[in-house]
């Protein structure tokens, strides 16, 4: 570690001090900077952990209200806003894009359906013009190089996992349906967000402090080469090779565009699959209440049905074009799979994201779960995120009860305040 204190804050319901002890131990052994993590249960908030820095040059803490960019996991709360929209009549699944968005039909596209592009089966993974942040602020001119890009195959042929272009589709296809013409950002303060009081933005405004925001700690290139046997070799060759879908995806615009020197995050800027910022607490609370049923929002049972079947596969199956592996995607989720991402019931939706974060919802048990980082690491294989989701995994198996505990300073903890532990 860094030979700082870590102190960590919060509340574990008893039945849950085994996800604070995994917590705890994150920062002991596990090399963690700052995070959060929270769960909800059948509408209860059984978990909310903070800790750490949240800033490393400074030292400053991770405090409760921190936010830090989630990177991919941002997909999840644009697709609960797509699933919004469906739930309220404004599109369907099975509809074809260009029946909201004729423009869309050109380069052979005019097939294709939203459940299709939603679900990486489009072949629209990367975008060949140019885009910066000029054009991502200028939704009309965003729209006519999504229009003009060609497929790379027929829909529903195969699955490529589209690093960011996948949200700048979404926001469009929202801002044609919606009666308002709102951007899939703006859809998702409006509709989602502030009616639950989450601390999430796909917009990040000019309002919000630096001193609310975390600072990304990138992947020390060590740390790489120490766990590269984990990574599948397909996948790391892709990474190297400068013309593999996954760096074309990855490349136009950078993930980097979401990031400021001046502000920690760009601010007023929609990055619908990449640039989501907020914290555990909201992203645990948005996925508990589709998981509950989504009552709060008005969820038609219908949709949240559609959220929990089992993922449809393309032609050429689950195997994933970009990332050179087998995992399943569904309606703007990752859904659990053996041989792919393991959480949670075959019910499960949800979404990790670069660095570690992964936040999904299990309707078989109601629950909404979220962890964050600003020290990257393995997206959806983090150690890290593994030993809080085991400890969760296993504490729904005991029903525990519900009654609150006070989290002091870190270490590994049993059930009372525990004292702080020089790193």
């Amino acid at each position: 570690m860094e030979g700082k204190h870590f102190a960590i804050s919060g509340h574990a319901e008893p039945g849950f001090e085994g996800v604070a002890d995994a917590f705890a131990e994150n920062f002991v052994n596990r090399n963690e900077l700052g995070a959060a993590c929270c769960m909800y249960v059948d509408g209860t908030e059984v978990v909310d952990l903070w800790g750490g820095v949240r800033n490393r040059k400074t030292g400053e803490p991770w405090e409760r209200n921190t936010m830090v960019i989630v990177w991919s996991a941002t997909k999840g709360m644009s697709g609960l806003a797509i699933a919004l929209a469906e739930s309220r009549g404004l599109l369907d699944y099975d509809e074809r894009v260009s029946t909201y968005w004729p423009e869309f039909a050109q380069q052979g596209k005019e097939a294709i359906s939203v459940r299709q592009l939603i679900s990486h089966q489009a072949g629209l993974f990367a975008l060949d013009a140019p885009v910066d942040k000029t054009v991502l602020a200028d939704l009309d001119r965003l729209a006519v190089i999504l229009a003009q890009q060609k497929p790379e195959w027929a829909p529903g042929e195969r699955q490529a996992y589209s690093m960011l272009c996948l949200g700048f589709y979404e926001s469009e296809l929202v801002r044609r349906v919606d009666p308002s013409h709102r951007s899939l950002g703006q859809f998702f303060q409006d509709e989602i967000a502030s009616p639950l009081g989450l601390d999430f933005y796909i917009r990040l405004p000019d309002e919000i402090p630096n001193s609310r925001l975390a600072s990304i700690v990138e992947v020390n290139p060590l740390q790489v080469v120490r766990h590269v046997n984990r990574i599948p070799l397909h996948l790391v060759l892709a990474a190297l090779n400068p013309h593999s879908a996954l760096r074309r995806s990855d490349r136009n615009p950078p993930t980097s565009v979401s990031l400021d020197r001046s502000y920690v995050y760009a601010r007023n800027l929609e990055v619908p699959a990449g640039g989501g910022v907020g914290t555990a607490r909201a992203l645990a609370r948005a996925y508990g209440v589709f998981a509950t049923g989504g009552g709060e929002l008005g969820l038609r049972q219908e949709t949240l049905q559609a959220l929990m079947a089992p993922a449809r596969p393309p032609a050429h199956g689950f195997f994933d074009e970009c990332l050179k592996l087998d995992w399943q995607l569904s309606l703007g989720f990752a859904k659990p799979s053996r041989h792919g991402l393991v959480f949670g019931s075959p019910s499960a939706f949800g979404m990790p994201g670069w660095g570690g974060a992964l936040a999904y919802a299990d309707p078989e048990v109601k629950a909404g779960y979220a962890y964050i980082t600003n020290r990257m690491g393995a997206a959806g294989a983090d150690p890290r995120e593994i030993a809080i989701r085991t400890a969760f995994h296993r504490a729904l198996e005991r029903q525990p009860s519900r009654t609150t505990t006070v989290v002091g300073s870190v270490q590994p903890w049993h059930g009372g305040p525990a004292k702080g532990v020089q790193t």
